[in-house]
């Protein structure tokens, strides 16, 4: 029977696990299994010291996330560690291989002065790389051998490693990363209004690119109309810390929120000017808060207005598409429907999406049972367009002139139907376009001319366009509209047809042809 030694641990002495500690004496860093030292070396001596981790590791003394929460370093180190000593031994921690480069090298030591002088001035990496002409990868490498020092990184007094730490001792207390604690002691009594932003001086933070897109965020309307609709939260985080929080998570695409599990929280709790985001239970109950009562749905209509206010004339064309988006649940069964990127039928939902004239979104109508997108047009969509778009024109405009319409609709193939159009035009005088299903021998080539046609988003192309007034339909459903082609390279005819009377063909086929920007948007929300 194999005997299990005590943990007899020293007192004043940094515990790895119950049985491995390591005591630091002037700079000399000993370890000890149980009551015994079994490696030695300098605090400053970092070959050694991945040499150390890697042998209690690899011998099964101590685990890796053990090594990481006792010395604060990254898992990658420590990996990285592992990985040198299985394929190569312990002698590759002590090669040294800064002498091993043939020919010449960029930073010779007259240029290393140079730079270690403007490193010493407050350069940046990237300002000292552009005074010397080098790369900054090399410079980097340098930075990384021994061979010049950042003062920048060595006065700084958050780094990564360092808030590590600090969030790994405050788990004692209130939790991982919890450190205002006077701020939450607070919160919990109720005698504060929430968190407040502070920013600090920090080094190496996780996706800090995103608030580069802070200010699109609130230009955006992020928090517009926020707490008016979805109402105000109690405790440490208020509303707009969790709309943030979810657009942060947008952004880095964590698309659920038990993957925000997968990040640091003190870390992902910097970008917010925070201490740590929070729990992922905690943030389920601030969501649910937020949406209930159908708060979300009328703040998205309000978010709706507000786009739409924001660029009327973008907002005069909508474009209109269907969607599917699979379930993959199981705690019901929605009806299967074709999905054309899977080509399957699969179970799952339809959304029908309105988009203005440069495909940004207005708003969304989700279906579980699909009628048509003809039916979910007039039922759903149109009558939230009559009471949201701006300037519309007056029904004394309407009269006045006869070609005049309220706004425009533009959908693909799925939405012809001539009696929709027909019934659009004389209930509401909505325009409608799309693409021709039948639209019967090619015109001859000479009726082609070039035209300049100025897309919605600024470019200018060249098309050859052609019109003539086509009578679509038969019996009461017939109406005259007006048809437009484009003659392709190859020789191809695209048809449109459309009940917009009082624009140019160039302006139609621009609306037209760039429909486009709508399935970009489908591509990459």
């Amino acid at each position: 029977m194999t005997q299990l030694m005590l943990p007899f641990i020293s007192p004043g002495v940094t515990n790895i696990n119950h049985l491995v500690s390591v005591w630091d004496s002037e700079g000399l860093w000993t370890y000890f299994f149980g009551i015994h030292p079994i490696y030695s070396h300098k605090s400053d001596d970092q070959r050694m010291f991945r040499l150390t981790i890697a042998n209690l590791i690899e011998s099964g003394a101590c685990r890796q996330i053990e090594v990481i929460s006792a010395f604060g370093i990254s898992k990658t180190c420590v990996i990285r560690a592992q990985r040198k000593l299985r394929k190569y031994g312990s002698e590759e921690f002590f090669i040294d291989r800064r002498g091993s480069r043939t020919g010449g090298t960029v930073l010779t030591p007259k240029v290393l002065e140079r730079a270690q002088r403007l490193l010493d001035n407050g350069l940046t990496r990237k300002q000292v790389a552009e005074e010397l002409q080098v790369k900054y990868d090399t410079l980097g490498k340098a930075i990384n051998d021994g061979r010049l020092k950042d003062t920048f990184i060595s006065k700084c007094p958050n780094t990564k490693s360092e808030r590590t730490i600090i969030d790994e001792k405050a788990a004692d207390g209130l939790g991982t990363g919890c450190t205002r604690v006077v701020e939450r002691v607070f919160a919990a009594f109720g005698d504060n209004s929430g968190a407040s932003i502070e920013f600090s001086t920090c080094l190496d933070v996780p996706k800090g690119g995103v608030l580069c897109a802070l200010p699109a965020l609130v230009s955006n309307g992020l928090l517009e109309g926020a707490e008016q609709f979805l109402g105000t939260l109690k405790g440490y985080y208020k509303l707009y810390h969790i709309l943030l929080l979810l657009a942060f998570m947008a952004l880095c695409r964590i698309k659920t929120v038990e993957q925000i599990r997968g990040y640091a929280p003190g870390e992902f709790g910097k970008l917010m000017g925070l201490d740590r985001i929070p729990e992922v239970r905690c943030l389920r109950q601030k969501i649910k808060a937020m949406s209930t009562g159908n708060k979300a749905e009328k703040w998205a209509s309000r978010l709706s207005r507000y786009w739409m206010d924001a660029d009327t004339q973008a907002a005069g064309t909508l474009y209109i598409d269907g969607h599917v988006r699979v379930y993959h649940g199981e705690l019901t069964k929605p009806p299967r429907r074709y999905v054309s990127r899977e080509r399957l039928c699969l179970r799952g939902t339809t959304d029908y999406w309105v988009n203005d004239a440069t495909g940004r979104p207005f708003f969304v109508i989700e279906k579980a049972i699909d009628p048509g997108m003809l039916k979910t047009i007039e039922k759903d969509i149109v009558p939230k367009l009559l009471n949201d778009i701006p300037n519309q024109p007056s029904q004394k405009e309407l009269i006045a002139v006869p070609e005049r319409c309220r706004f425009i609709m533009v959908f693909d193939r799925e939405g012809y139907s001539p009696a929709f159009f027909k019934k659009m035009w004389d209930r509401y005088r909505i325009s409608c376009m799309t693409y021709h299903k039948h639209p019967g021998r090619d015109w001859p080539e000479e009726w082609f001319h070039e035209h300049e046609v100025m897309m919605p988003n600024g470019q200018c192309v060249t098309m050859k366009l052609a019109e003539m007034g086509s009578k679509v339909g038969s019996g009461k459903n017939a109406m005259w509209m007006r048809e437009i082609r484009k003659l392709t390279q190859s020789g191809h005819q695209t048809s449109l047809i459309s009940t917009v009377f009082e624009q140019e063909l160039t302006q139609l086929s621009a609306k037209m042809f760039s429909r486009w920007c709508q399935e970009n948007f489908f591509r990459y929300c």
